[in-house]
């Protein structure tokens, strides 16, 4: 079965780590699919939201051991992509990284009040 550029980018990942690599470094982080590789990953992202990409680096995280009812077994595997883009581009995700920038903005500015009282 051959991938297709939908099925290699499953979702962004939004944690608190990711929105501060976005900020400091400018880089996306995304869940992936479990057989791709870096240059599969690369030209999806290149071809979904027309954007050169600098570099790729991937994370495979295996599975945690979890049980249920005493009987033991294994969560999914997970693999992570954070991509790096050239100079000037940006991906644009409705919502992404505006709701939690916004957020963290409002905070700044009321600790800068407080501190200005």
């Amino acid at each position: 079965m051959e991938l297709t550029r939908f099925d290699i980018i499953k979702r962004p990942l939004i944690t608190t780590k990711t929105v501060d690599l976005y900020k400091k470094l400018g880089q996306y982080t995304f869940e992936v699919h479990l057989n791709a590789n870096k240059s599969m990953v690369r030209d999806a992202v290149e071809k979904l939201w027309d954007v050169k990409v600098e570099k790729v680096r991937m994370i495979k995280l295996g599975g945690k051991l979890k049980s249920f009812n005493k009987r033991p077994y294994k969560g999914s595997d997970l693999k992570k992509a954070i991509i790096t883009l050239v100079k000037g581009y940006k991906i644009e995700i409705p919502g992404l990284f505006e709701s939690m920038t916004a957020q963290q903005q409002q905070q700044s500015q009321e600790q800068q009040v407080a501190e200005g009282n």
